[in-house]
């Protein structure tokens, strides 16, 4: 539910209209099978890490070890970064959907009162974070599979959809071609999509505090990424087969012109807009609170590792890392920012960082269990040695790490991410620029 959580979200919600309207139905749906079979590869490399060695700072400490200490330290950076950025995108839309609601209310302050709630839950046990996490993710998960079978009794006419006096079955689907805007856009719009997967990769910085996690790791990651792909694909199917593509996207209303508000209220369901909009809320709490949880984690990992000072790793009485939680949280100043500049550029530009620093991190699990298994094979051991092991070495790892570095060079392929592109870039050298300069020093 923790992967579920913090995967069903704003990539989902709001992502998944972006990429219908630049791709048409057919590339959306090519899309998003792809992005889960690249997420699904990148998850099996995890889950054979993750049993091995189930830590809290997961992909930080694989890479330091099988990649390289400056690269591990780097890593656990980009991961922090990837969900703090998150935090923004997911307070920024909430915000923006409360301020529908309550007009005359700044967003600022919708921004703040998420944020508490957000950090409550998190500064509360691990014990009450997982609960409140779980019935966030179950709100979600049932509006999904409700939209995908309200959606598949539209499709089939065995209930009315506002403009169709028939049964639109799939005729939406190829209604203006195959690929109406060529094939170029479904390689384009992969960041988003790949955005849209970013979460599953949650089941390894939970191994580290996972009971019994060489059975329940592997059990956790095919669920997962199996449900993911059906709830995706599933939407994209319904949105696709029911709306005209073109307006599948954020259109002039913003944020809140969700396709899953637009089909509801042509199903004829009384209130749609306001039934979506609360739950995209909680969907967008939900990812910001399993976002918080692993950003504070890293940071947790980098102190523990002396990457940084002690304090990052101090824990409060009931076992969480008080101080990296504070810290992560300045991730929703964006947020506090949208209301006097252009919301809408804001959280593009927070997807695309949070999406490429995504990327990054998955490479960097791609390459920690090649070399992994690399030295697994040279110590004499076999794959049968192995709790869990990622199938098709070396396919998998290759080909998940090829896939996600065509993904993250696509972003520069977009003029209004490409500032957020050099950003990142700037962030990586600054992250290896001052790892060189910490650990000269303490030489």
């Amino acid at each position: 539910m923790l992967s579920l959580g913090g995967a069903i979200g704003t990539g989902l919600f709001l992502g998944s209209g972006e990429v219908i309207a630049q791709t048409g139905p057919i590339g959306a749906i090519i899309a998003y099978i792809l992005g889960g079979l690249i997420a699904y590869m990148v998850m099996l490399c995890l889950g054979e890490l993750a049993v091995h060695m189930p830590v809290a700072g997961s992909f930080g400490a694989y890479a330091q070890k099988y990649i390289g200490p400056s690269t591990g330290y780097t890593i656990s950076w980009l991961y922090w970064l990837t969900w703090t950025a998150t935090l923004g995108t997911e307070f920024t839309a909430a915000a923006l959907l409360m301020q529908e609601w309550f007009p005359h209310i700044s967003m600022w302050i919708w921004t703040i009162v998420f944020a508490i709630i957000i950090f409550g839950l998190n500064i509360s046990s691990t014990r009450i974070f997982a609960e409140s996490e779980f019935w966030l993710a179950l709100v979600k998960v049932i509006t999904v599979i409700a939209f995908i079978i309200l959606g598949l009794l539209a499709i089939f006419g065995l209930i009315p959809f506002h403009g169709s006096e028939s049964a639109p079955l799939f005729h939406n689907l190829t209604a203006h071609g195959w690929f109406p805007q060529g094939l170029v856009p479904i390689f384009t719009t992969m960041l988003i999509v790949n955005f849209a997967f970013s979460g599953t990769e949650l089941i390894g910085v939970a191994a580290g505090e996972t009971k019994n996690p060489a059975e329940n790791v592997p059990k956790a990651i095919n669920a997962a990424i199996w449900r993911l792909l059906i709830f995706f694909v599933g939407t994209i199917i319904v949105i696709s087969a029911l709306l005209p593509f073109q307006v599948a996207g954020l259109g002039g209303e913003g944020v809140s012109s969700s396709p899953f508000v637009t089909v509801f209220k042509y199903i004829g369901i009384p209130y749609a807009d306001d039934i979506i909009r609360f739950v995209i809320i909680t969907a967008l709490l939900s990812a910001a609170n399993s976002g918080l949880y692993a950003a504070s984690r890293m940071m947790w990992s980098l102190s523990d590792q002396r990457q940084l000072p002690s304090i990052f790793s101090k824990l409060s009485k009931s076992g969480t890392p008080i101080i990296a939680l504070i810290v992560t949280m300045f991730g929703a100043i964006p947020g506090l920012l949208s209301e006097h500049f252009a919301p809408e550029t804001i959280f593009k530009n927070l997807l695309g960082v949070a999406a490429f620093t995504m990327v990054i991190v998955w490479m960097s699990i791609c390459l920690s269990q090649f070399n992994f298994r690399r030295q697994w094979y040279k110590a004499g051991h076999t794959v049968k040695d192995l709790k869990f092991a990622a199938p098709l070495y070396p396919i998998v790892p290759i080909l998940g790490f090829v896939f996600c570095l065509i993904t993250g060079l696509s972003m520069a392929a977009d003029p209004e991410m490409y500032a957020g592109f050099i950003g990142c870039l700037i962030f990586i050298a600054a992250c290896y620029l001052s790892h060189y300069i910490f650990y000269r020093e303490r030489k």
